[in-house]
């Protein structure tokens, strides 16, 4: 849900004059300084786990929204969302050809049922167009997400598992540092943000927008959904992960005042079935084996 609110902020943001870039930057990088304090209470974390923070800022952070904003300036912000939303599918792939673990099939009748349901939606025929740089960049967008959620698991690995809160918070300066090179905010125009900004016919001072992107949209979204994918599994959390387009669809529709359709509103509840069949058949935790019984001649003695 927090997620899912980003877009319903930032949009009047954009349509007040910033540059959807400088928007993306100033929410990681707002996100990033709230959450200092955390990389000074972990700063043991880069040692520890170098290659994982990188990774988690590189693709977790500013992959997907550098990829997912490149590719709606060629293709319709529909099809983007859902190749985007592939991401789930690609870690069920992950996770069954690369690492060899077992699937469970209610996680992949979820990923169909909700990718069926988010190409409802987009209402994906409405802007239906074949763009191969535009589809390559979505599916760029995709893949980052799919490293999300597994590097997300990831750092819960090993004897000494990389604490999610400062992952998140180290992720979020790589990520704006990164972002920083391709949005170049030198160039924007910071006095917008201390004007106002039309929020479905209401007028809203940027400032409180940006807020709610920067510490709901961002850091409060990245927090709860680490530790989902630690508590759920990344298969699980994927599918569920779906609901964001159904939560800003339907944000857009009451704060925007944004028509949704019928099919929008069945999609929505196909994605839902989706999540519910996924979540309530996750994956248990392998039990330990049993102690090995010792050999009947050492009893004896």
């Amino acid at each position: 849900m927090a997620f899912g609110g980003s877009g319903v902020a930032a949009k009047p943001l954009i349509e007040a004059g910033l540059d959807p870039l400088h928007v993306v930057w100033l929410r990681v990088a707002g996100a990033a300084l709230v959450l200092l304090p955390l990389a000074w209470l972990h700063r043991d974390l880069p040692r520890r786990q170098p290659l994982l923070l990188l990774g988690f800022g590189l693709f977790a952070v500013a992959g997907v929204q550098a990829f997912y904003f490149a590719s709606i300036s060629r293709i319709p912000v529909g099809v983007a969302l859902l190749v985007e939303y592939l991401g789930p599918a690609l870690v069920l792939g992950w996770i069954r050809f690369v690492q060899r673990r077992p699937v469970t099939p209610a996680a992949a009748v979820g990923v169909v049922l909700a990718v069926t349901g988010l190409a409802c939606v987009v209402e994906v025929w409405a802007g239906l167009s074949f763009d191969a740089l535009g589809l390559l960049l979505a599916l760029g967008a995709a893949c980052c997400q799919a490293c999300y959620f597994v590097l997300s698991d990831h750092g819960s690995d090993g004897a000494e598992p990389a604490n999610p809160l400062g992952v998140i918070a180290y992720g979020l300066i790589v990520g704006a540092l990164v972002l920083t090179v391709i949005a170049r905010p030198w160039g924007m125009d910071f006095s917008l943000l201390a004007g106002n900004a039309d929020l479905g016919g209401t007028e809203v001072a940027a400032w409180a927008l940006l807020c709610w992107v920067v510490l709901i949209s961002t850091v409060f979204a990245y927090v709860t959904g680490v530790l989902s994918v630690r508590l759920l599994s990344p298969q699980v959390a994927g599918v569920v992960a779906c609901l964001e387009a159904v939560v800003a669809t339907v944000l857009a529709w009451v704060l925007l005042r944004e028509h949704l359709s019928l099919p929008q509103i069945l999609g929505g509840s196909l994605v839902l079935v989706g999540a519910f069949i996924a979540q309530s058949r996750a994956p248990k935790a392998p039990s330990p084996p049993p102690p090995a019984r010792a050999p009947a001649h050492s009893a004896a003695r």
